[in-house]
């Protein structure tokens, strides 16, 4: 029984070897032996093996993070061989964790892999320990309430939160970083002497997130957070709450769909000159797609996903704020400062 974890990363900081330098030489070039430092000592929880996970998980592990826990109670289906390049014809009827764990171990063999597959680990005392021992946590492909409720747990125990997932040709990230201190380039700076100042972001928890109202952005600050897209993907996370955690796999949900989208829109007081309902065109296609991965679609999410997590463990450079989206049908992503 696996109900059992080792700790996080709560000792002495471990120093990178001469070996690990070399392996990450030009990481280190990149964002310097310090982040580096960082990551070396950083155990990172991702609970659901889906296929933003995978992308991410290979990203931060090629990266050279310290521990990765994952955790998953479910067994590889079919569906997952299309964007779970860890999985096999042969896995399927396995627990994700176990097909997955050996082939994410092969990345990088200097990253310690925890499979973790019991469900009583997402009882409240479990999860909140498990959380304990960790130093950030990332949740892929859930539902609403099951993101509030991990995203509440890692604000009791100040842990940095992230969510990401796909909807069909559609995705997103969600992050609530606590306080972040991080290093940013000085814009002001003279081109001949540039220089880096430390920077401070405060950021909401999801709950208070979705709570976000738009009004005071003008017309051209509402068309480039794209809010069709922002507002489909609550609208979906809403449609999963009615259902049991189904997403709509069916044209037959467009309706109801499109009520949800179209009354979390007229609630949220987004400028009306930019948009006055959800196109038809995006909820028909979010109806019959959204319960799918697709895996370029997942490839973008989790590279964004596991891009903005190494962000937050080097403290360069400032990480998303708060809310990304990913629109599969242009090829676009924005950002949308949610409640911060």
């Amino acid at each position: 029984m696996d109900t059992q974890y080792e700790g996080g990363s709560k000792g002495d900081p471990v120093q990178i070897t001469e070996d690990e330098a070399a392996v990450y030489d030009r990481q280190i070039r990149l964002w310097g032996l310090e982040a580096q430092q960082r990551m070396r000592n950083a155990t990172i929880l991702v609970i659901r093996l889906r296929g933003t996970a995978t992308e991410a998980i290979k990203n931060i592990v090629l990266a050279g993070i310290g521990k990765l826990i994952i955790y998953d109670s479910e067994e590889v289906k079919e569906e997952d061989l299309g964007a779970g390049f860890f999985f096999r014809d042969e896995d399927v009827g396995k627990r994700r964790v176990d097909a997955a764990k050996a082939r994410i171990e092969a990345l990088n063999p200097l990253v310690t892999v925890q499979a973790l597959r019991h469900p009583t680990l997402l009882e409240q005392g479990s999860l909140e320990a498990l959380i304990m021992s960790v130093d950030l946590v990332c949740v892929t492909d859930w539902d609403r309430e099951a993101l509030i409720r991990i995203n509440d747990i890692c604000r009791q125990f100040e842990k940095p939160f992230y969510a990401g997932g796909t909807f069909g040709l559609l995705g997103y990230v969600f992050c609530d970083l606590l306080k972040h201190d991080y290093i940013s380039p000085d814009r002001s700076a003279p081109k001949e002497a540039p220089k880096n100042v430390k920077a401070t972001a405060s950021y909401s928890r999801l709950s208070t997130a979705l709570q976000h109202r738009w009004t005071g952005l003008t017309k051209r600050q509402t068309k480039e957070v794209n809010p069709a897209v922002v507002h489909i993907i609550l609208a979906l996370w809403e449609y999963q709450h009615n259902h049991e955690g189904k997403l709509p796999d069916d044209v037959g949900a467009a309706s109801e769909l499109g009520q949800i989208a179209n009354s979390i829109l007229a609630a949220s007081d987004v400028n009306r000159q930019v948009l006055t309902s959800v196109p038809t065109d995006l909820i028909d296609a979010m109806s019959i797609s959204a319960a799918h991965e697709f895996s370029p679609t997942c490839a973008v999410v989790g590279g964004i996903l596991a891009q903005d997590i190494l962000k937050a463990l080097a403290a360069r450079e400032a990480p998303i704020a708060n809310f990304f989206t990913f629109d599969g049908n242009t090829g676009g992503g924005s950002v949308c400062r949610m409640n911060m």
